[in-house]
Formats: C-alpha cells, structure tokens, sequence
C-alpha cells in the first residue's frame, strides 16, 4: 500500500553563539564605534512551492504518483468505447460559427495566485528531491512535447507516435532519458469528453513511465449545445481539469483501473518550474481561430473584444516573467500555447494574441527562448529575428501539432514548399521583425525531443516513421541561453 507523502520538515534557525570577551585587565578607552556597517549576506534564492489545484478531489487517493503499467502490455487495436461520429456535432459547431454564435468560454482562474506553479519535484512525489539532484549534477534535463494526439477512428497513429517516444527510453545514458511529457493540448478528440479518456490518454501511454504535463486545446474545452453536448459553458474542460489539475494523486475513474494517476496542476495557466527549464503553459480557449488568452481589448478604443473572458492570464503571464528576472534565472525559458502564432493551411496564425504576449515580455524585459504549439496537424518551425534593445534575439517557434491525431494537415497543394523562405506576412512592423519558415513535415506524425543544459537548449524532431531504431531527428534547431540566439550544438562530454 502507497505510504503519503510526508511535507518536509521546516529548517530551524540556529540562534548565533556570541563569541567569548577576552579578559583585559588593564583599563583601556573604550573604542569609538565604527560607522561602517557589517556586510550583509544576500539570502539564497527561496525554492518554489508549488499551488495546490482548487478543484475538488477526483477519484481515489493514491498517496503517491503511479506513471507506468507495472509490466508493458501490446499496443490496442481498437477502442474499448467506439467513437461515435461527429458529423452533426461539427455541423452545428459550423452552423455557429458562421452566425457568430460560438464565442470562447470564460475558464476557470487560479483565485489568489498570481502565478501557480507546479515544480517537477513534487509531480515526482516521493523521487522528486533525487531527481532534481541528479538534474542539477548531470547539467541537462530532457523532455518530451508535442500535441493534438487525440485520435477518433482508432488508436494506430497515436500509437506510432507513444511506440517512437518509449524508445527514447533504451539505449540512452541516464542522463539523456525523458522526464516528462509535456502535451500542447487537445488530448482528448472531439470535445474531451470523460468516456474517451481511456482510450485517448490513459490506455494510449500506459507504458510512459514519467509524468505527463499538459495545457488545454480548444478540443478539450468546446461544450455543444444539445443534443452533442450540454450547452453549459460550466462543463467546458470538466475532464481535462479532472485528470490534469487534482488537488492530489488520485485514481481516476476514467482511467478504468490502469495505473496512472491524476496530475496536480493547479490549473489551465500554470508554470512548469525545473532546475534548468521554465515552461509557461497558457489556455488559448475553444475557437479553431484564433487562440483567445484574454479579454482582448480593441488598441484603438479598449473595448474587451470577449467581455466574457478575464484577462488573470496576462496578469500571470506577467507574475511569472517577474520572477524570472528577479530570481535572475540563466535557464531555459519556454512559452506554451496550443494556438500558434505563426501557421498556415487549414488555420491560421494568432498575432493578435502574440501581440499581447510581446507587450508582456517588452515590459518586464524578459523574453522567451522558444514558443511551443499545436493545433494545425503537422510539423512546422519559424525563426524570429526580433530587435531587443542593442541585441537581436532568434526566437524558434514550433508547430508540433502531428501527435497522432488523424488525419494530418498538408500545407499547401501541388508542389511542395521549399524552406527556409521568408514569411513577411508574419512580421510585425512596430517591432521590426522578421519570421522565416525553417522546416516543415505534413506527411509524418511525430514528437519533439528536447533537451536543456547550463547553456543551450536543442530542440529535435523525430517523426515516427523512422521507426524505433533511429536516434537522429529530421530536424533540430539549438539556441544559446546567454544570448537567445541560434548556435552550434555542443552534445555533452
């Protein structure tokens, strides 16, 4: 039976020892006192504590995080619930749509925290604190992110794509295997209802032994109206908060008696905090374009363009920058999003929204290293050349939307697209940037491999077509910590 966790004991502070007066028998003038005042120590930067999520308690309580089935199982061949078609559903999500009548929900706050945080420490539970120190030790810190692995007709493509990422795991000097999984939303296809958990996530990475991290896409937040759906803007993201963001490690009841338990995210918006990495993960809402994080208002009249919406997001987004720069963090420093800014094809990029984060990061004068997203159905990475003060910054942003789900996005018809190309349409004059599209893959499913040191952060794709064997990524793109800007991979010693 799982022991709970006991909360670390407080340290006690010692009470200095006055040092002992030196016997002087002669009588002598008392010395005048200095006006110099004694040196003070900076106190070490304070450990975060992560928030506990404020959604009730799901489940049975674990005591302790539980990952992997206790022996590999093979992969299914089909569903256990079948997916029912959602050919009326998206008809009448369209029918909406067109007569503007499909608005983004408001979504659930973190009351009272500016900035909720989730450390990988306590996601580990128990091997948290050896984890962490073996990551502080090594100087690296590995990971897996990608999105949309969501699959309808049935569980081959997701499963080619969690088959590719378990071989990451053999074969690898420990300092080179997986953490986690970090998942850029739309988990759960079509409208993240709780009867397709088993099949779509817990079933799908039985065999993925570390813990899964994820934000929301549009797909587990969409609520229909009936017949599909309850038409409650209240039961949007009902599975996703009950899975993903438990106040405890608790079994879930849509997990049907696999192993893996709840995550304990605090919430939607939440930041992921690792020795050598800060991911930022926000809810970018349930349109299919654009990705909404705020009430949006008009620049010209400041009217919200979503009065609905409250804009905690950008006040978080804000908190945790802050923190960055105050704790002077010189580690990796990635945003999330399942909207991307820049993409092409079926949808279309969010600047609007990109704007808002700029602002953000131009004020507190913190800026990413590299922007992660989903949503459009395939592979696709831009560079950003952005002017910062005296310096120009390289900013990598990634469309890893290919995780499974079926069928994939192709870009454009006909020929295909040559890169590296120039994508002024992206550009924004007032910051007198340039985007460049890099590198693209519309035919293959498949995940990132990313990897963090003390200086660098590499950022591999490898889609699952490659097969398990094969180690070298189709494309990768390494950016230098100190200055945020595209280098030469240096592999560890």
């Amino acid at each position: 039976m799982a022991t709970k966790r006991n909360p670390p004991a407080k340290p006690t502070k010692k009470t200095p020892t006055k040092a002992p007066e030196k016997s002087n028998p002669k009588p002598t003038k008392a010395p005048a006192k200095s006006t110099k005042k004694a040196p003070t120590k900076k106190p070490p930067t304070k450990a975060p504590t992560s928030t506990t999520s404020q959604q009730p308690p799901t489940g049975i309580p674990s005591g302790t995080p539980i990952f992997a089935e206790p022996k590999p199982t093979p992969d299914p061949t089909r569903y256990t619930v079948p997916h029912a078609s959602d050919t009326a559903a998206y008809n009448e999500m369209n029918a909406l749509i067109a007569a503007n009548k499909f608005p983004p929900l408001p979504f659930p706050a973190v009351a009272g925290v500016p900035e909720p945080i989730l450390t990988l420490a306590d996601a580990l539970g128990p091997a948290g604190s050896a984890t962490i120190a073996s990551i502080q030790q090594a100087g690296q810190l590995v990971f897996h992110c990608a999105g949309d692995t969501g699959a309808t007709a049935g569980p081959t493509t997701e499963n080619e794509v969690v088959d590719k990422m378990l071989a990451d795991f053999t074969g690898e000097a420990p300092t080179a295997v997986p953490q986690f999984f970090y998942h850029l939303g739309d988990l759960v296809y079509s409208f993240g209802e709780h009867q397709y958990y088993y099949d779509q996530f817990y079933d799908a990475f039985r065999d993925y032994p570390r813990p899964i991290f994820a934000i929301p896409g549009n797909h587990d937040g969409i609520v229909l109206p009936p017949p599909a759906g309850t038409g409650l803007a209240s039961d949007s993201l009902s599975a996703f908060l009950a899975n993903l963001c438990a106040p405890s490690f608790a079994h879930s009841p849509d997990a049907i008696g696999l192993s893996r338990t709840t995550m304990i995210q605090p919430g939607v918006y939440f930041t992921l905090d690792t020795p050598l990495v800060k991911i930022l993960g926000l809810y970018s809402n349930v349109l299919e374009s654009p990705g909404v994080i705020s009430s949006t208002p008009n620049p010209t009249t400041g009217k919200p363009t979503f009065p609905q919406l409250s804009d905690v997001q950008l006040n978080y987004l804000t908190a945790a920058l802050t923190r960055i720069k105050t704790e002077k963090f010189a580690g990796a420093v990635l945003i999330a999003v399942h909207h991307p800014p820049y993409t092409f094809a079926t949808h279309s990029g969010s600047l609007v929204m990109l704007k808002e984060i700029d602002a953000i990061c131009s004020t507190v004068g913190i800026w990413p290293h590299a922007i992660l997203s989903g949503h459009s159905h395939n592979y696709q990475r831009y560079t950003r050349s952005l002017p910062v003060g005296n310096t120009t910054r390289q900013i990598p942003f990634l469309v890893i939307g290919n995780g499974g789900h079926a069928p994939l996005t192709t870009l454009a018809s006909g020929a295909a697209i040559r890169t590296p190309q120039s994508m002024p349409v992206f550009a924004q004059p007032e910051r007198n940037d340039t985007v460049t599209f890099e590198s693209y893959d519309d035919k293959n499913y498949g995940y990132t491999r990313i990897l963090v040191s003390t200086t660098q952060l590499r950022i591999e794709y490898h889609p699952a077509s490659d097969g398990a064997t094969a180690k070298t990524p189709d494309d990768s793109v390494t950016i230098a910590l100190a200055t945020g800007t595209l280098t030469t991979y240096t592999p560890p010693a």
